[in-house]
């Protein structure tokens, strides 16, 4: 009997862990529970931000959004603060299924390695989306931080 007991009481403690609700805001931010998470050493392209693939122009930072919540899927990703960023975002890794979610996403093409905050953690899978033109690899754009500098 207190066997029985003890293994509800960890089943209900564990539950709202498993239970929070996530929300993707754009291809490198996302909400777990009341936690806003901006993804460590990454940046994806912001919502209204051109790309041209084919000749044509689409919002790459759309395309970022859906990868990022194509990644997590059903997941309830699991995430280590590093930092803390300037709007009050906790900035770190993110993971579901054991794997980096910022890996995926620059693997992906649908972010790039921020050097600047990375120092480099993500060049070998940014060489391999660019080598495979994959994502925004596969045609032309320009880098989600001088876009930031442009359009604000």
């Amino acid at each position: 009997m207190t066997k029985t007991i003890s293994l509800g009481v960890l089943i209900f403690l564990a539950l709202p862990a498993f239970a929070q609700e996530v929300r993707v805001t754009d291809g490198d931010t996302l909400k777990l529970g009341s936690t806003t998470w901006r993804l460590w050493g990454i940046d994806a392209p912001e919502g209204g931000q051109r790309c041209r693939r084919n000749g044509a122009a689409y919002d790459c930072g759309d395309e970022a959004t859906a990868a990022l919540r194509r990644i997590i899927g059903e997941s309830v990703p699991v995430c280590r603060r590093k930092d803390t960023d300037r709007y009050g975002r906790a900035v770190g890794r993110c993971a579901v299924n054991g794997q980096d979610i910022g890996a995926l996403l620059v693997q992906e093409g649908w972010a790039l390695d921020y050097r600047r905050y990375s120092g480099g953690h993500y060049r070998p899978q940014e060489a391999l989306a660019r080598k495979h033109a994959r994502g925004m690899w596969a045609g032309t754009f320009e880098k989600p931080w001088d876009w930031r500098k442009h359009n604000r």
